[in-house]
């Protein structure tokens, strides 16, 4: 099985970096697929058009996300891979850390290169959206 390991920083606080991810609203406009987030430790969740599904295994708000997460296309006898989200201060506002393991060896370069794919540019993109429509509204 294998690890993946990412740490990237958002011009925006651990606090909304959170919510982004556990909000479904939220999830569902950033990555434009369906996402629904229980917010409980032992909730479920889906992303991506049901493409994604687990258990929230702990949630420490605004802090900590751990969850079993895995695809729709892993085999039946591929286990659960283990998704944690850490929040925290970075450059310029936030920083989330990634540790995605037990990940099966045939979706390992798929997950690599999809979290920057599905997760961190879009979320880039939602921001600056967001950041773009709050300067409007300024007087």
């Amino acid at each position: 099985m294998n690890t993946v390991q990412q740490t990237v920083d958002f011009p925006a606080t651990p606090a909304h970096l959170f919510e982004l991810y556990m909000d479904s609203r939220k999830h569902s406009a950033a990555t434009l697929a369906k996402a629904t987030l229980s917010r409980k430790a032992g909730g479920k969740f889906t992303a991506f058009d049901g493409m994604l599904s687990g258990r929230n295994l702990i949630i420490v708000r605004n802090q900590l996300i751990v969850q079993a997460w895995r695809a729709t296309h892993w085999k039946k006898t591929d286990p659960d891979s283990i998704l944690v989200l850490k929040f925290s201060r970075g450059k310029g506002g936030g920083r989330v850390e990634l540790l995605h393991t037990n990940l099966p060896d045939h979706d390992y370069l798929g997950v690599k290169k999809g979290w920057p794919h599905y997760y961190w540019k879009p979320w880039r993109v939602y921001l600056k959206k967001q950041a773009y429509r709050i300067s409007m509204q300024s007087p």
